[in-house]
């Protein structure tokens, strides 16, 4: 199993692609530390992996908040004693159209997507240096790379995740941490679900597959880049999008 033994922390893993992703990881033998806002949905994604035959736990904060984030590091080596993977999803949407779009709308995004990202990676840095070893995935999103209109914030959080991946990258290179980013299209998730049909096909029309990814198709995308196999990969943006975004 590619990833046995070893110690993940997947924030924004409650629900959508963040909980596919924590259950891959347990699925290939990681312990998994399951992070969200929700206390319920944390604990019921815990005990899907744990009824599996996983070993996981469940710890509550916002990533927004650098004591949470820390917290979050904290609690995880307190009951593993390692972090091998730190998974960046965490994430929400509040679109507007720029001239519409509140202060606030802004400022909760940005907070949630690109500063939780950072303090997260903050938080776990010094430990992954002291291993000598770490990998580092960043959700982003093919919006960050073409941006998209009403999603003015969104896109800027998804766009400075590359960058931060970027230069986390160079930065802890020669500690044996690599640091990428995987950027979805659109994939099958609650949101998606409740477009109507002529939505969900101009939707597909831009997508050269034909066809919505699955949260699976991006968790096993992640997984790979926790695994061993990845060792020479740094740096990088991934896209998981059908063919969206090319070049």
């Amino acid at each position: 199993m590619q990833l046995q033994d070893k110690v993940a922390v997947v924030t924004g893993s409650t629900k959508g692609i963040g909980k596919e992703i924590a259950l891959e990881f347990a699925r290939r033998g990681a312990k998994v530390v399951v992070s969200g806002r929700n206390a319920e949905r944390a604990e019921a994604v815990c005990a899907e992996i744990k009824a599996a035959g996983g070993s996981a736990m469940a710890v509550v904060g916002d990533v927004s908040r650098m004591a949470d984030a820390q917290q979050l590091i904290e609690r995880a080596l307190e009951q593993f004693g390692q972090i091998d993977v730190l998974v960046n999803n965490a994430g929400i949407t509040r679109d507007n159209l720029l001239m519409r779009m509140k202060e606030e709308e802004w400022d909760e995004v940005l907070a949630i997507n690109l500063k939780g990202a950072f303090n997260c990676i903050k938080s776990v840095t010094r430990q992954m240096m002291k291993q000598r070893s770490g990998r580092i995935i960043n959700i982003t999103s093919v919006v960050g790379q073409m941006g998209n209109a009403g999603q003015a914030n969104y896109a800027a959080s998804k766009a400075g995740i590359i960058g931060l991946t970027k230069s986390v990258a160079r930065e802890l290179a020669s500690r044996n941490i690599t640091c990428n980013a995987v950027a979805p299209g659109f994939i099958e998730t609650d949101m998606t679900g409740a477009l109507d049909e002529k939505v969900r096909e101009s939707l597909q029309a831009q997508i050269p597959l034909g066809r919505l990814g699955s949260v699976s198709d991006v968790a096993r995308m992640a997984a790979f880049l926790a695994s061993d196999e990845a060792a020479y990969i740094t740096g990088q943006v991934i896209n998981v999008d059908g063919g969206m975004v090319m070049g």
